[in-house]
């Protein structure tokens, strides 16, 4: 905390709501340094002089349309979820505690980020803690304020968690499911998409940001528009407590992030002393495990709190624990990803396609594919990642041993320009689905896949998805170069591709071939799959029957098949199918937007897409109903072009609209756009926002009371 204060006290920067000392005064005035300007949709254009300022004003507006979550997420961060949301929330308390993230932030801050950056982290916090004091009401836990900047830190580095897909390995180790081999789950998606005048019609290059991320909660996407006068004008969107844009567009260029897998963390199990309690060898020693106690509380009902205690133990590989199955120790890339949010921060500032690299180089972002575009007409792919420099003679998709600096992580990475990468292909275009990096352009112009990937990690050439062979397709049936109308289409298509696997079975076609006269009993189910067109519309009557049928043989034990299945194991499917849905529904052949609705608050919309497809949808059934509500797949979309004559043209949508408050006339006003596939135009000229804008103000800021 004194490392804190004094920070503070040399850039000049006054922490405002440091005030639980009541005899600190304090008083509030209008911040009009900074504008927060509101369009019609409610998106917030946020003007300042500086920087830091921008931060500020995005920290405010974030906690005007979603404070909630904000605090939620920090209060999982420090411990105290669980005194709010009971088990559920002690689960998060701790498993994020046990990851030891907080131990990183504090090892990183503040001498591992620029004096510049440390500008823009203290002045968004400084926005946050400031609306919580003008807001009491809406604080759920008032001990959680004021937030440090340690908090938001170890905030970024959860989110990371998630994005590398290395969570679910800690909690293999915690519930003992671990083995010596270990699956990479492979369970999110998003697509991206750009092309430049060797493929676009009008000589203009495209850029389609298309993540695919719950519509709700702490990994929503926030859109914003950041302008100061030290050059920053960009406009995209971030998750709540994000400090900079995670993906959008600024005058000069644009990219799209996209989720990809690569081998981003390793486990290890220890050999323990057999008399020395929590004594491992490591090269010949026997070296003690460091131990840690951890507490949290849980609430068991109103007013009603219980203390829990819990023991962490590190090693040299990493946050360590003790099992059934014996020790295991856990090395993951976000224990080098402190400084994410500056790597954010740099792309968000970058003016063409060198400085964007070399904003990339340092990989502290650890992991996502990127897709860029910009305005002289380059496009580039890369399958990011922070990958230690593993030596060649370990298996390291298993469980490694545990008692050598050989398996040890060091500060050696595999080089930026070792991974997999494209730029400014002859077939105008990259894209990325969450496949394979080794396609994602055209088939002459991909990366080729080398030794080097065994210990990379990354998925193998043969890993498509029906999005990447749908989008492959759609790309060989436009052979020439295609217009602006046409790369929309492309990207919001709804059909699965003429051959497909899913869900890891390789010989899915097998259920469209199945022939009526062999089984009777399913012959009007089987006709059914034959004849669809494969689309997900709202007036498609087959998608549910096809869904409920994979999920059903995608829990068939398949390993004497090699995953494959057979037109036996087909048959029985449809049949146990056709039995549930007659009862649940009375049909068979359901319209997807009879029970596909996308919902909030009073507004309740059939909406298509689905599972596999470019214009992703996941649903959740609603208890008690026969409809299932959309949560994820296609969430934050933004369209970009940038033109011959310079100039950044700009299309969005929201799921929702721009406020999670509800009651807010921006709650659910984009709703109906979003399941129609319509944008609305956006630009990056602040006076364009000015003059349509619904509201401009000013945040409020407190400063301390001079002594008289």
């Amino acid at each position: 905390m004194k490392t804190y204060f004094k920070h503070f006290i040399v850039l000049g920067i006054t922490l405002l709501t440091l005030s639980s000392c009541s005899k600190q005064l304090y008083q509030s005035t209008s911040y009009k340094e900074v504008e927060i300007i509101r369009d019609k949709w409610g998106v917030p254009h946020i003007k300042a002089a500086t920087n830091a300022q921008v931060a500020y004003g995005l920290a405010w507006a974030e906690c005007e349309d979603d404070f909630k979550t904000v605090q939620e997420q920090m209060m999982a961060i420090r411990g105290y979820l669980g005194e709010v949301k009971g088990k559920q929330g002690v689960v998060a308390d701790l498993g994020i505690k046990f990851m030891g993230l907080r131990e990183v932030a504090n090892k990183a801050y503040p001498n591992a980020f620029s004096k510049e950056f440390l500008e823009i982290l203290h002045s968004f916090i400084e926005g946050v803690n400031a609306y919580a004091k003008s807001h009491p009401k809406e604080v759920m836990l008032k001990k959680l304020f004021p937030l440090q900047p340690q908090d938001l830190i170890a905030g970024y580095l959860l989110g990371l968690m998630e994005i590398t897909n290395t969570r679910g390995e800690l909690e293999k180790i915690m519930n003992g499911s671990i083995a010596k081999d270990i699956p990479k789950e492979l369970s999110r998606g998003s697509n991206a998409i750009a092309l430049n005048a060797n493929k676009t019609k009008d000589g203009d290059t495209y850029l389609a940001i298309n993540s695919h991320q719950p519509m709700e909660g702490w990994y929503s996407w926030y859109e914003a528009h950041l302008v100061s006068d030290e050059g920053l004008n960009i406009l995209g969107a971030t998750f709540p407590m994000g400090v900079t844009i995670f993906h959008g567009a600024n005058k000069h260029l644009g990219w799209a992030h996209t989720v990809n897998y690569a081998d981003f963390s390793d486990i290890y199990q220890l050999t323990m002393h057999p008399t020395k309690k929590n004594y491992y060898k490591f090269d010949g020693e026997w070296l003690p495990l460091k131990k840690k106690k951890y507490k949290s509380k849980v609430k068991i009902f109103a007013g009603i709190k219980i203390g829990i205690k819990r023991t962490i133990y590190h090693s040299k590989y990493g946050p360590t624990f003790k099992t059934d199955k014996g020790w295991f120790a856990w090395s993951f890339s976000v224990q080098h990803a402190a400084k994410a949010m500056e790597q954010w921060y740099n792309m968000n500032k970058a003016r063409n396609i060198q400085e964007f690299k070399k904003a990339l180089a340092p990989r502290d972002i650890p992991s996502t594919n990127i897709v860029y575009a910009d305005k002289e007409g380059n496009i580039f792919y890369v399958s990011n990642a922070r990958i230690p420099n593993r030596k060649s003679q370990y298996n390291w998709r298993a469980v490694l041993p545990g008692n050598s600096s050989a398996t040890l992580w060091n500060n050696q990475f595999v080089p930026f320009d070792s991974l997999p990468q494209v730029k400014n292909p002859a077939s105008g275009y990259v894209f990325n689905t969450n496949n394979t990096p080794f396609s994602s352009s055209g088939k002459a112009d991909n990366p080729k896949e080398t030794a080097l990937n065994k210990m990379m990690g990354f998925k193998g050439t043969n890993n498509e998805n029906p999005r990447s062979l749908r989008f492959m397709e759609l790309m060989e049936q436009n052979p020439g170069k295609i217009s602006y109308e046409d790369f929309k289409r492309i990207k919001f298509d709804r059909q699965l591709p003429s051959k497909m696997a899913m869900w890891g079975i390789p010989n899915l076609e097998i259920l469209f071939n199945l022939d009526p006269k062999k089984y009777p009993d399913v012959a009007d189910e089987i006709n059914l799959l034959r004849n669809w067109d494969r689309k997900y519309e709202v007036t498609n009557t087959e998608p549910k029957l096809f869904m409920t049928t994979l999920r059903t043989l995608s829990r068939v034990d398949r390993s004497k098949l090699k995953g494959k299945i057979t037109e036996e194991l087909c048959y029985k499917a449809l049949k146990a199918v056709k039995a549930f849905l007659i009862k649940k529904y009375g049909k068979v052949a359901i319209p997807l937007g009879e029970y596909q609705k996308h919902i909030r608050g009073n507004v309740e919309i059939p909406i298509a897409g689905g599972q596999g497809v470019l214009s992703a949808m996941y649903n959740r059934n609603i208890p008690g109903k026969n409809k299932a509500k959309v949560y994820s797949g296609e969430t934050y979309i933004e369209l970009i072009r940038f033109t011959k004559d310079g100039q950044v043209k700009i299309e969005s949508i929201s799921p929702y609209g721009s406020s999670a408050v509800p009651g807010s006339p921006h709650y659910t006003d984009q709703m109906k756009m979003f399941a129609n596939q319509q944008l609305k135009t956006m630009s990056l000229d602040i006076e364009v926002a000015r003059k349509n804008a619904e509201k401009i103000y000013h945040p409020i800021r407190y400063v301390k009371k001079e002594k008289k």
